[in-house]
């Protein structure tokens, strides 16, 4: 399964990011566009990125979460993987990013 990025339209001025499939360094420019786009939209006051249906995240896309998370006001948004958990763990950004167990908790995150 390859990478599919989609943003639902802006509601009282957050944008949500769903992403899907496999973040590797081919596929994880998808989700840097679409936040790249979110953070220069002026309307845009918070961006959630909906990670609970990637399979797979390597390095690249834990760099493109950390860039995010500079420009934007970030939340990323569960379950994650076993994976994916395990690497924002290891690399101690399960603590340094805001992260919501689901995506309706996000509003309850800050």
């Amino acid at each position: 399964m390859r990478a599919h990025v989609q943003a639902l339209p802006d509601e009282d001025g957050t944008r949500i990011i769903l992403c899907a499939g496999e973040f590797d360094v081919a596929t994880s420019v998808l989700l840097d566009a679409a936040l790249a786009t979110a953070a220069a939209d002026t309307t845009v006051t918070r961006t959630v990125v909906d990670l609970s249906q990637v399979a797979f995240a390597d390095s690249t896309l834990l760099n493109v979460l950390v860039k995010g998370h500079r420009t934007q006001r970030l939340v990323l948004a569960g379950p994650l993987s076993p994976r994916l958990q395990r690497i924002l763990t290891l690399s101690g950004l399960d603590t340094a990013l805001r992260i919501a167990p689901d995506l309706r908790s996000t509003a309850e995150t800050e």
